[in-house]
């Protein structure tokens, strides 16, 4: 259902509300999703307080759609979520917010461009099998958020990432980054 285009049909938005009170916590997850990509700002009240769940996965996804929905009503609890105690959470709430033009977030996203403290927060393990970099994949998005925000607090950071970061697909994001923030 989160493949469709919005606006989705009131009928199956209806249905992913009901599974929000699954137990199976992967099902909640993915109905919060589908309902971030319904496009369908009236979801927000009903995801806001999903925020408050001990599920720090719930609490990632729930920023996530919060911050692809339209409108301004989320603010307030993507602000929030920039002390959430997961760093998942926070990074998600500072990328919401950067898209929504809001520079609440710039703090957050300077520290996924900051490589020594995102390799301390990420514990997942680089796969060379899968071409897949979860460190980079973080400082990459950081560096899309700070694009779209041209914050000229974040572009000294932009810049060394340019320059010196250690992965080319960092340092070709930075590159790109640096294009739009002029």
């Amino acid at each position: 259902i989160g493949r469709l285009d919005p606006p989705l049909p009131a009928d199956a938005i209806a249905e992913l509300k009901k599974t929000l009170d699954s137990r199976d916590g992967e099902t909640r997850i993915s109905a919060i999703w589908a309902l971030g990509s319904s496009g369908d700002p009236s979801v927000v009240p009903t995801l806001e307080p999903l925020y408050q769940s001990p599920d720090a996965g719930v609490r990632k996804m729930t920023v996530y759609a919060l911050g692809a929905l339209p409108g301004d009503a989320q603010l307030a609890t993507l602000r929030a979520a920039l002390d959430d105690s997961t760093a998942d959470v926070r990074w998600n709430a500072a990328v919401a917010l950067a898209r929504k033009g809001q520079h609440d977030g710039v703090p957050v996203l300077r520290q996924m461009l900051d490589r020594q403290y995102v390799e301390q927060t990420v514990t997942r393990e680089v796969r060379v099998d899968e071409d897949r970099d979860p460190i980079a994949d973080v400082m990459i998005s950081g560096l899309r958020a700070a694009a779209t925000l041209k914050d000229d607090a974040l572009k000294p950071s932009v810049t060394t990432l340019s320059q010196s970061d250690r992965s080319m697909k960092v340092r070709q994001a930075a590159l790109e980054a640096l294009k739009v923030m002029g």
